[in-house]
């Protein structure tokens, strides 16, 4: 790992010598023109993560360069970025928040990643090892026949890193969201919902109750957002925490992950729909009703129960995540997380059989229609996703669609064992 970061931090500080100029164009665009203090962690993270992947860095080395140029970050007087009093003069007094300047503020964040990129080619620190043993994931989404990708998805091994964690725990986070009426609640849960959660006191000790919590603080983050861009949309979402030998689920409304063991698939979760008879309640005890028009919706509008945002819904559509945890044995498979546009066509117990095939066929072209952001890659089980989303389409789904696969082994032992 140690060369090819050094070859990483030579062609990028090739391609940016000095700190960014007051008029030079940022070389990722942020996604907001005011972001708050909560979303600035989030947000710079985001933004350089995706900037190092855009060149090709090892992505133990994006985590640590990111992580590092935040803390310089937070470190500073940021307060020359805040946003005018006068543009929040139509909020209530409680409801103010303290607002940066995006652009400005994150130029400078920016600039802290290139200062760390000058120092660390000059003089690399010591990296952690690898893990090991490293999870390989498989996921695939394409937009299918709708108009719009509402879809995000979040691949993250390097938690550890990218937090500045170190208690010898490995830690993985992998998440699905399915945004409605827009992809900016997707957008926001997949920038924010793991950075909240690495803040979550109780999640070295409790990952369903530290999840829990990060929901309902993403849900609250994005309701502040939503006011101040007139935003209507939501999302729903699945997420899963590899923590040590635990296996932490947690979701709101109908996107899912299910477990596979020994070539059997093992439940997780319940996913949240308006007809489940305990949903149905909890909406009818809080004045609310559910309607079938197609397919049944909560108060005759949105046919999830629990989501990210769809705030002219709220209580009705509740934020409060469920969450289960798992002690993994090793004899584990695979955990696979999907949106509604696989599971309305695939039925979890068709899952083991699907994957099995798509194990036993390899080398095959990249299906047309893929949105997903991992790079063209050969070997055993790197295109499973693509073939449960081939076979997802085939069977009728016209939603967009997400699979993502995480290898709790190696797919050739799969093999071998049937």
């Amino acid at each position: 790992m140690e060369e090819e970061a050094r070859c990483f931090l030579r062609r990028f500080v090739e391609e940016f010598p000095a700190a960014l100029k007051e008029d030079d164009p940022l070389p990722v665009n942020t996604p907001s023109h005011q972001v708050s203090v909560e979303e600035l962690h989030g947000e710079s993270l985001e933004l350089g993560l995706r900037l190092l992947a855009a060149r090709g860095a090892p992505l133990g080395l994006s985590a640590l360069l990111c992580q590092a140029a935040l803390s310089q970050l937070l470190k500073d007087d940021l307060s020359a970025f805040h946003v005018p009093c006068e543009a929040e003069s139509d909020q209530e007094e409680e409801d103010k928040l303290v607002l940066f300047q995006s652009e400005v503020v994150q130029r400078l964040f920016f600039n802290k990643l290139i200062a760390v990129a000058l120092s660390w080619q000059q003089d690399l620190p010591l990296c952690p090892p690898p893990s090991p043993r490293p999870l390989l994931c498989s996921v695939h989404a394409i937009k299918n026949t709708r108009r719009k990708m509402e879809d995000k998805h979040v691949v993250l091994a390097e938690f550890n890193e990218l937090f500045g964690t170190q208690d010898g725990v490995e830690r993985a986070y992998y998440a699905v969201f399915d945004g409605h009426g827009g992809v900016d609640a997707a957008s926001y849960s997949a920038t924010h919902l793991h950075v909240v959660l690495s803040k979550e006191e109780m999640l070295h000790r409790d990952a369903a109750t530290a999840f829990k919590s990060a929901f309902k603080r993403t849900d609250n983050m994005f309701r502040g957002k939503a006011k101040r861009e007139h935003l209507r949309s939501g999302s729903t979402g699945v997420a899963v925490l590899i923590q040590g030998q635990e296996l932490t689920v947690a979701w709101l409304g109908d996107s899912q992950a299910i477990l596979v063991r020994k070539g059997q698939a093992v439940t997780l979760m319940d996913p949240h729909k308006p007809e489940r008879e305990d949903e149905k309640q909890r909406i009818e005890d809080l004045g609310g009703c559910i309607t079938y028009m197609g397919c049944w919706r909560v108060n005759g509008t949105y046919s999830v129960s629990r989501a990210i945002g769809d705030f002219d819904q709220k209580p009705y559509v509740s934020g409060e995540a469920d969450c289960s945890t798992i002690q993994l044995s090793g004899e584990e498979d695979y955990v696979l997380l999907a949106c509604d546009g696989f599971f309305d066509v695939v039925k979890p117990s068709e899952v083991p059989d699907l994957v099995l095939k798509g194990l036993q066929q390899t080398g095959d072209s990249e299906e047309a229609g893929d949105l997903s952001s991992e790079p063209p890659v050969s070997g055993v089980g790197q295109r499973v996703a693509q073939k449960l989303v081939g076979h997802a389409k085939a069977e009728g789904s016209s939603d967009n669609i997400t699979v993502m696969l995480v290898f709790l082994r190696p797919p050739e032992q799969l093999l071998v064992q049937r």
